[in-house]
Parts: structure tokens; sequence; C-alpha cells
């Protein structure tokens, strides 16, 4: 994502610690459990889009073990790892990078065209569920008193918000192999379907240009987040605080 949000500085000192010698490395608990929250976050988003595909009749992703929240299965070693690393290390001001896709047999759904479109949904609503759990978890601990606001817990937290709300946002915009692009294609004709189904083979390229290209992409990317963050604050009557929200 653009250098401004809010996990980049998480991930720039995670890379910080590990270029350091072995005796002065020193990962504090803020960046070991944001790690542990952003990867849940990843790997029940794609668990959720198997578990579904599973519900509705396609037991391939679930045969293949990806109804599960081990991070290993879902590990792609280009999307996951050597992308964002050498986005990272070149500091290009974007952090993208992805997971293993889930493979779905369209055919195996029992009504095709809807259940992919659940499908699809299934992993960006797994993340708003997940961002509403811990801004209610947050909530209660500061309207409670339990940790001073800035202490390392709330700030876990805040990532875990953001963080889903992010993968929320971003895999429902609708380009295609994104996750918001199996909504779209429930509502199209079959030869418009034809035309936005052959957008997926540049799918990756056409995301990233935008991204590194497209300013007006991003706002409108930071403006979805931005709302949806609003709204899940309010939902579970988040206690102003002067810090990361």
């Amino acid at each position: 994502m653009d250098s401004s949000t809010a996990g980049v500085p998480i991930l720039l000192r995670i890379v910080g610690a590990l270029r350091k010698g072995e005796n002065e490395a020193r990962v504090d608990p803020v960046i070991i459990f944001s790690v542990a929250i952003v990867v849940l976050a990843i790997t029940t988003h794609e668990a959720a889009h198997a578990w579904v595909a599973d519900l509705l009749g396609d037991p391939t992703a679930r045969r293949l073990g990806r109804v599960t929240l081990n991070p290993i299965p879902h590990i792609d070693l280009f999307l996951t790892i050597i992308l964002p690393a050498l986005l990272i290390l070149s500091s290009a001001g974007v952090i993208f990078g992805g997971a293993k896709p889930v493979p779905v047999q369209i055919n195996f759904l029992r009504n095709p065209r809807r259940d992919w479109a659940l499908v699809g949904a299934a992993g960006p609503v797994s993340n708003i569920l997940q961002a509403i759990l811990w801004a209610g978890l947050l909530s209660a601990l500061l309207h409670g008193g339990v940790w001073e606001e800035g202490s390392w817990g709330i700030k876990v937290l805040q990532i875990g918000i953001y963080a889903n709300i992010l993968l929320a946002v971003f895999n429902f915009m609708p380009i295609p192999p994104l996750d918001g692009s199996r909504v779209v294609m429930y509502f199209l004709s079959p030869k418009a379907l034809r035309a936005y189904m052959g957008l997926e083979r540049f799918g990756i390229f056409i995301i990233l240009g935008l991204f590194l290209w497209v300013e007006p992409f991003r706002d409108i990317l930071r403006g979805g987040i931005d709302w949806l963050l609003t709204l899940i604050l309010e939902l579970v009557a988040m206690p102003k605080t002067g810090g990361f929200f």
C-alpha cells in the first residue's frame, strides 16, 4: 500500500531488526504480535474462501488442506514472500502481496454464478468480522481502563483492526482476480462476463500499475478504508484517543 499506511512502519521495523547483527536484533512485542495478528487475518481470509466453497458443493480446496488457519498451505512463494520483500527492500513506497489463490471448481458449485460470488465475498467478510472483533475488544479494554492508551497491547489491536479493514476494502475492489470481481460477475450479462474475465490474466499488472502510478486509485482505497474504519469504531463505541485512530 501507500507508504503512509499504518502497517508499513511495522514492516520496516522488522526489516531493520533483521538487518542488525544477531546480538543487536531486538524485536519488541508490538512487532511479534502484530505479525501474528496480520498472519491470522490473511489465513482466515483464505480459509473462509475454502470453507464456503466446500459448503456450497466444491470440496477441492478442503481436500488440498486449505480449510485451515495454519498459514503454511496458504503461502505463495512469489506473492507472499518474494514480491513484498522486493518492494520493501527497494523502497518503492508501495507494499503489495498476497496468498496462494484458493482453487475453486465452479462447475461443482450448486448454483455456480451465485455461489462463486458468495465464495468471493467470504474472504473480505471474514476480515470485516475480525476487525469488528478486535475493535470491540479494544473498546471494552479502553472503557474498562484495563490498558492505558499507548500500551503495546492497544497498538497490536489497532494494527489488527487496520490490517483487516485494509484487506477487506482492497479485496472488494472489482478488479479481476480480486474478490470484488467475483461479486460483480454475478450481475453481468454473458457477453460482458466474457470480456470482464479476459482481464484476469493481466490483473496483477493492472493492480501494480494502479498502485504505482495512479494517485486517484490510492485515494479511493484510502477513502474506503477511512469509511469502513469510522463505521466500525462507531459500531463498537470506541472512545476517542490521541493515538492510532
